[in-house]
């Protein structure tokens, strides 16, 4: 399409006009796990990790990222946060990382929960690392997985 200039233009889709719609509860759900080996397992179990304790760095990467998912996520909109719970929970060598979020607003809430778990696997990852790598410096057993969202309310 030629512009007013003999260029060429193109619109590019912006943040959703969400002016009109109301407000309404809103809650979300989700989870992910890293895969890790018995090694790391113990070493969280027993606050003996290098880089301090993982799962209390990991609820504070959680809570940092749902709050910043607008600025790591292009198309959501800011959202006035009303509660955030994080939980952890061991299925044999598997920690799994559960977020939920709570709101009032006009739009959902499940990037910030799926924002959340990723941040929360992520620093997990990192803070056993060295306890995962092998020989030749790969992980062959560390993997984040299994991100999901499992649960969405959208009020009336």
């Amino acid at each position: 399409m030629e512009g007013g200039f003999g260029l060429s233009e193109k619109t590019i889709k912006g943040i959703i006009d969400i002016g009109k719609k109301p407000v309404v509860e809103r809650q979300a759900t989700a989870r992910g796990r890293v895969v890790l080996t018995e090694a790391s397992k113990l070493a969280i179990e027993s606050d003996s990790v290098k880089k301090g304790n993982v799962l209390e760095a990991s609820t504070v990467a959680a809570l940092q990222a749902v709050k910043e998912t607008p600025r790591i996520i292009p198309h959501c909109h800011p959202i006035p946060l009303e509660g955030t719970e994080v939980t952890w929970t061991w299925e044999k060598n598997s920690l799994w990382c559960t977020v939920s979020v709570s709101a009032h607003y006009k739009t959902g809430i499940e990037m910030e929960a799926l924002t959340g778990v990723a941040a929360g696997l992520l620093c997990a990852f990192d803070m056993v690392k060295s306890l995962e790598k092998d020989e030749q410096g790969q992980y062959p057993v560390a993997r984040i997985t299994d991100l999901e969202v499992v649960r969405k309310f959208k009020g009336l």
